[in-house]
């Protein structure tokens, strides 16, 4: 990093703008590419702050920070791992620290316990990932001064975190130069002060404790402590013991207890935090007693609504999933003590994903909220209601006396739910499908209970929605599954349901789009878009892979056709090519009958085969992949390696490409022999002309492995998730999808 050129140093600039004012270029002190000082005019006392961070970019955004803080000047310091932070620490000249959690040398609090440990008096702020937030409120715990999380990391934040900082040390040298007058008068007094002689019967209030307690100190003086010093434990609100009493009768420093609250005068409530000691006279006699305490109360609040954020749904305010773990655990216990049943709702609202994307997600999020009001009014006070994601919440009924009861309480629910909610002038109805589990008949476990609850679910659903179903352990619903898919899959093509996505090839070398892959979608009316995975092996078993595969070899042909009569650049569609279809009769015909139907060039399409298709019937396979190849079309051997196929046919196999199968790609970085594998088949695929593609590709790791080793081209998520024909219009006339590695 090159911080000179960063601050605007170039010849001839005299002058630099920082905040609004000029200062001249001396006033820069540049140290190296590690320190920049920023002075200002008539000051002298420079602030150092020192970032541990591995990150350069979030060095930048520091520098900019300092630059653009009114309250300097400041110094800025900057290493890379926590050693050399450490070594530089033991100089005792740091202001305040920046340390990012995860550093090359070092990972988690252990990090910031290190700091805190070398520099505990100095304040120390982190850098935490996005989802670490339970991390950097547990760093608050170990002493953390605040926290920064790297997605909103920017110039304002550091800024604000400085600014803070600053304002923190200027409180506390105000409280220090208040504690040291108090302490010419009072002998080591804190915040708020109230001290007693030996009956217990009020001496002195300061000006902090008056506040707190609503009583002036000549109102307070004389009376008895318990009445001015009124405090109860906040968990039980029984009062508790008076401190000051205690230190006089044990004659011992003596602290507060942990959830102690003071009753002002008016009523008022504060969380007070310190401890009473007794006082001594010169001749060491016990002549009364002190307590020093504090207002936490804003503490207190802030760690409440910090464990209140972390187990609770922001959106609807129920317990979230940890929660409820936490509440069906202990009910488990206690029902598994006192011989009673529980049971667990797993409630999904049907259609709920129509309504979110016709009307929006903010009709969506209000319609959520309305279901959370509907589910609490449904049940009793002492059950729980939670929302564990999306359009799912699971009801906790935390003791039944039969099971059937819960059916009854299901069928609560679905009434309650089916009347129409009037959201932002719609009128919307919303039902839901519920899956009942009791124990301890359905299981031992909170996480069997929810799973078997949500299998149960998923029975409702496939009974029409609408309805509840208690779980059975003969349930197959994998078996459901697969019946639902293939009744609606027939009539998927006819309704025109089917859709086919696109995703692109890369040139590994110039990262131009060299070709796409045509991958067929179902955009079922009820669940949504469903990948491949789930419904083409369905579709082989109950004889629709024919109709099936015709129509996406029409359709890919013609949407690349439309490409290029657009006037974008021709490039090669590849469509994949099933068992069945190979092995049909009609094949060969079929293809040609197609590319004239639609008018493509057979030299843009690609045909996909993996090796078990090419291999069944290796004999047969070898006239039909020539007559492709004479054709014109182009051919690829899919998710090569994972197959038995001969080295001796793949040299008779007029094959144009190997694409490596994704599993190969996914193990590069990992302690396998994966990228023996792919190198061997780069090399294999080279020596016999092939093309070479590697599938699966997702990391920039990956991407610079396969460039190392020389690989013609790459797919996948890295460079673009398979996407509509419009999307993959647009993508195609940029000519490329996302950058290659330097």
């Amino acid at each position: 990093m090159n911080m000179h050129r960063k601050l605007g140093f170039m010849p001839g600039l005299t002058y630099y703008l920082l905040n609004g004012q000029l200062f001249k270029i001396e006033q820069f002190q540049y140290v190296d590419e590690m320190h920049i000082c920023v002075m200002a005019p008539n000051m002298t006392e420079i602030r150092t702050l020192l970032l541990i961070d591995a990150d350069s970019h979030h060095a930048d955004v520091f520098l900019d920070a300092l630059l653009n803080a009114i309250d300097g000047p400041y110094k800025g310091e900057w290493v890379t791992t926590l050693i050399e932070g450490i070594e530089r620490l033991k100089k005792r000249d740091i202001w305040a620290v920046f340390v990012n959690l995860s550093l090359p040398d070092s990972q988690g609090l252990e990090t910031l316990d290190n700091v805190l440990l070398a520099v505990p008096n100095v304040p120390t702020l982190i850098l935490a990932g996005t989802k670490d937030v339970a991390v950097s409120l547990e760093a608050l715990r170990h002493g953390a001064k605040d926290y920064l999380l790297e997605d909103h990391l920017d110039r304002d934040s550091f800024v604000r975190a400085i600014r803070n900082m600053a304002e923190r040390q200027t409180a506390r040298e105000m409280l220090s130069a208040e504690k040291e007058r108090a302490q010419m008068t009072l002998n080591s007094i804190g915040d708020a002060v109230l001290s007693t002689d030996m009956e217990g019967r009020i001496t002195y209030l300061n000006a902090v404790a008056e506040k707190i307690t609503g009583w002036t100190r000549e109102e307070a003086s004389g009376k008895q402590v318990d009445d001015v010093f009124v405090i109860i434990d906040g968990s039980t609100r029984e009062p508790c013991l008076n401190p000051l009493k205690t230190a006089l009768e044990q004659n011992k420093t003596v602290g507060l207890t942990r959830q102690c609250i003071l009753i002002r005068r008016d009523g008022a409530e504060f969380a007070i935090e310190d401890s009473a000691a007794p006082i001594h006279d010169q001749h060491g006699v016990m002549n009364g007693a002190v307590i020093v305490f504090h207002d936490v109360s804003v503490a207190r609040a802030i760690e409440a609504e910090m464990s209140h954020l972390a187990q609770h749904d922001t959106l609807t305010k129920l317990p979230n999933r940890t929660l409820l773990q936490d509440r069906l655990s202990q009910a488990i216990t206690t029902a598994g003590r006192n011989g009673t049943r529980i049971a667990v709702l797993f409630l999904d609202l049907d259609g709920f994903k129509h309504i979110n994307d016709s009307l929006g997600h903010a009709i969506g999020d209000k319609l959520l909220q309305s279901v959370a009001k509907r589910l609490l009014a449904s049940v009793r006070t002492s059950d729980t209601v939670s929302r564990i994601g999306g359009d799912e919440f699971v009801v906790l009924l935390s003791e039944v006396a039969h099971a059937g009861d819960a059916g009854v309480k299901a069928g609560k629910i679905l009434a309650a739910l089916n009347a129409p909610l009037e959201i932002d002038q719609h009128s919307l109805r919303v039902t839901a499908s519920i899956g009942v589990t009791t124990y301890p008949e359905d299981g031992q476990e909170t996480a069997m209970l929810i799973k078997n609850a949500d299998l149960a679910m998923y029975q409702a659903k496939e009974n029409g929605r609408n309805n509840y179903q208690f779980f059975e352990k003969d349930m197959n619903v994998r078996a459901l599954e697969r019946q639902s898919i293939e009744e609606n899959l027939c009539f998927a093509l006819d309704r025109g349901e089917l859709v086919m996505h696109y995703q692109p090839k890369i040139s590994l070398t110039t990262g131009e789009i060299t070709g796409v892959e045509a991958l067929i979608r179902w955009q079922h009316p009820e669940r949504g878009l469903i990948g491949p995975l789930q419904f083409i092996s369905v579709a082989e078993d109950c004889g629709l892979m024919l109709p099936i595969g015709n129509w996406v070899l029409r359709e890919s042909c013609r949407q690349a056709k439309e490409w290029q009569d657009a006037g974008l650049r021709p490039i090669e569609m590849a469509v994949n090519v099933s068992s069945v279809e190979f092995r049909n009769e009609d094949f060969l015909e079929g293809v040609r009958a197609i590319l004239e139907e639609t008018g493509l060039s057979p030299h843009y399409l690609g045909l996909e085969l993996t090796e078990s298709v090419l291999m069944q019937h290796a004999k047969f396979t070898v006239p039909v992949l020539k007559k492709l190849k004479a054709m014109g079309v182009r051919l690829a051997i899919d998710d090569f390696g994972t197959g038995y196929s001969s080295l001796s046919y793949l040299r008779q196999f007029p094959i144009d490409t190997l694409k490596v199968d994704q599993s190969f790609v996914h193990g590069i970085n990992a302690d396998t022999d994966d990228a023996t594998i792919i190198n061997a088949v780069i090399n294999m695929g080279s020596n016999l002309k092939h093309r070479v593609i590697a599938e699966g590709v997702e990391t920039v790791e990956q991407v610079a492995f396969l460039q190392a080793h020389g690989c013609d081209e790459g797919q996948g998520y890295y460079f673009s998730r398979p996407v509509p024909a419009l999307q993959f219009a647009k993508l195609l006339k940029a000519g490329t999808t996302i950058g290659l590695p330097n």
